[in-house]
């Protein structure tokens, strides 16, 4: 890759190690994964037919059959709507504020360190004690995305302080005789260098996005997901609790597959 600095290339790796991992091993891992969760869902489609959890746990046959009904689809359909709506917001804040927060520390030096405390001591507090809080400060329809992106900027935060860090002294060491400022050794070398890394974190925040919104919801947002799964429990459905946490899996599963494909993309072109 090129730096953009007169005369000077840096290279940021092999590009034949993609193909290398997109051989047969990776094959052989998805078709695992495939099984697995074949495995379970048979696992647990065995143990409501036999009744071995209780009346509690219906057959995912059942759960399925829910999912199908004109009512099913409209109550799951508004409410996973109104999650993803909320993870996909809280996601977005919390990549920007990671990012921006992990380029601050690269920027200022000085800082770096209790910016990596403060991010610390935030991921600390667990969730479920700050749901109360943000709807007492900030209402109950900002909470499920400020939970989101709490849960998310977490994550985007490690992992953009590492990629960012990623680059070879020797490398920076260059740019710095070459006379280049901070700002332009981040744009030219370490983030291009650390963009794959970058979305390493995201496919981790995407998923934790979705659970955070989830929670955020639980404590009394006006729809959701969450709002679903207090309403069955407190009127005993079980059909409609699994549904609404089937949708909420498949929903943070679909998020975390397309930024997969994003990550094999980002990987070719920069490594």
């Amino acid at each position: 890759m090129t730096s953009g600095l007169p005369g000077l290339t840096v290279p940021t790796g092999a590009r034949r190690r993609a193909g290398t991992e997109a051989g047969p091993g990776a094959g052989r891992g998805i078709r695992l994964a495939v099984a697995g969760v074949v495995t379970l869902l048979l696992l647990v489609e065995v143990i409501g037919r036999l009744g071995l959890a209780g009346p509690s746990w219906p057959p995912l046959s059942a759960v399925l059959r829910y999912l199908t009904t004109p009512t099913g689809q409209l109550v799951l359909g508004r409410a996973v709507a109104a999650s993803g709506t909320a993870a996909a917001c809280g996601f977005l804040l919390g990549t920007v504020l990671g990012v921006v927060l992990a380029t601050l520390g690269v920027l200022l030096p000085p800082i770096g360190p209790g910016l990596d405390r403060l991010a610390a001591v935030l991921h600390a507090i667990p969730l479920i004690a700050l749901g109360p809080l943000l709807i007492n400060t900030v209402g109950r329809g900002a909470t499920p995305t400020l939970v989101a992106a709490l849960a998310a900027g977490f994550a985007v935060f490690v992992a953009a302080t590492s990629a960012l860090g990623a680059a070879g002294e020797s490398q920076r060491d260059v740019f710095a005789v070459l006379g280049a400022s901070r700002w332009r050794t981040l744009l030219r070398l370490q983030l291009p260098a650390g963009l794959p890394l970058i979305v390493d974190g995201l496919t981790l925040a995407a998923p934790a996005a979705v659970l955070g919104a989830v929670i955020g919801e639980w404590f009394g947002a006006p729809r959701g997901v969450g709002v679903l799964l207090v309403s069955a429990m407190q009127n005993f459905q079980p059909n409609l609790l699994w549904a609404a946490a089937l949708s909420a899996s498949v929903l943070a599963l679909g998020g975390y597959l397309a930024l997969i494909g994003l990550r094999r993309l980002v990987t070719r072109r920069f490594t």
